[in-house]
């Protein structure tokens, strides 16, 4: 399962979604109104306990959090950064 499909999941699973068919990678979860700023905490406790990953105060913008394919690149890129900071050590 991809990045995409896992957070896909969880959108499915933890928030109420009239049609999911209408959830692309690039809808909006704020501005479409599945996810307010309580529901945001949710999406990161989320990735962090999925992905491994911590989400700084620094990442909580609409770059980074706004979308399915926006949280997945988020996610790549703290990834790589993992990766390039664990080869400089």
């Amino acid at each position: 399962m991809t990045d995409s499909e896992r957070i896909r999941r969880f959108i499915l699973d933890y928030f109420y979604v009239t049609d999911p068919r209408a959830l692309s990678d690039e809808t909006s979860l704020i501005d479409s109104g599945l996810v307010d700023s309580t529901g945001m905490m949710g999406v990161i406790m989320f990735i962090e306990g999925e992905f491994g990953i911590q989400v700084g105060d620094r990442d909580t913008t609409p770059d980074n959090l706004e979308s399915i394919a926006k949280i997945a690149a988020f996610v790549q890129r703290k990834r790589d950064q993992a990766s390039a900071a664990a080869l400089d050590a």
